[in-house]
């Protein structure tokens, strides 16, 4: 069986029972807690900040995954991390002094890691590799939950491994992006380790539980 970490993203959940559906999806095994920070200029849709984060830290032990969508990250890497960000993910995209912004969230004790949109080619990467621990490889345009995953990203998760093994460096691939139990092998044959899961977990028709339990069946 292929060990996948599965991270839930909490775009999905039903906010008004919060900590019921974070409690669910503890109890199904996820290893972590998504959060995706958009903020209506760098993708169109507006979500979350600190105070959400801060939040879950205190309903949940898990680590928190947070997603940066946001222009300008280096004004506000300090404030996730204070509210309890276990990693935080910037975009290669729009973050100009990427290496300074990388270690900013390395010196304020949380994994840093980077994202690519599905337009942007993976050789972007090549420069950053060593100072990442992990790479997210968005397979779907980012901004609102439930799209249909592209295809075409699996070969770009390649591309990540490619790079990953010619400079000698471990780190997580992470996937983010209608991944499902159809398209989760390839992703996983292809170099991923890591998944995002929003609407596969929290709106899966037999529940968050069924859902976990689906997609880690499809690697198994």
């Amino acid at each position: 069986m292929t060990e996948i970490t599965i991270s839930a993203s909490i775009l999905s959940a039903d906010f008004a029972n919060l900590t019921d559906q974070i409690r669910q999806a503890e109890s199904a095994g996820v290893d972590w807690i998504h959060v995706d920070v958009m903020d209506g200029s760098f993708v169109p849709n507006i979500t979350m900040g600190p105070f959400i984060v801060e939040t879950i830290h205190r309903i949940t032990h898990l680590p928190l995954d947070v997603h940066l969508m946001i222009d300008n990250p280096d004004r506000h890497i300090e404030a996730f991390a204070e509210a309890g960000a276990t990693n935080l993910t910037v975009h290669i995209e729009n973050t100009p002094n990427i290496h300074r912004t990388l270690q900013a969230i390395e010196n304020l004790g949380c994994h840093p890691c980077i994202a690519l949109n599905p337009g942007t080619p993976a050789n972007r990467l090549e420069a950053i590799i060593p100072f990442v621990d992990m790479v997210l490889v968005m397979t779907v345009n980012p901004g609102y939950s439930g799209q249909k995953h592209i295809p075409g990203m699996v070969s770009k998760v390649a591309q990540v491994l490619n790079m990953l093994i010619l400079q000698n460096r471990i780190a997580r691939i992470e996937v983010d992006g209608g991944v499902n139990a159809a398209n989760l092998p390839a992703l996983v044959t292809a170099g991923a380790n890591t998944i995002v899961s929003a609407t596969s977990l929290f709106k899966y028709p037999g529940g968050i539980a069924a859902g976990a339990q689906a997609l880690r069946s499809s690697v198994a």
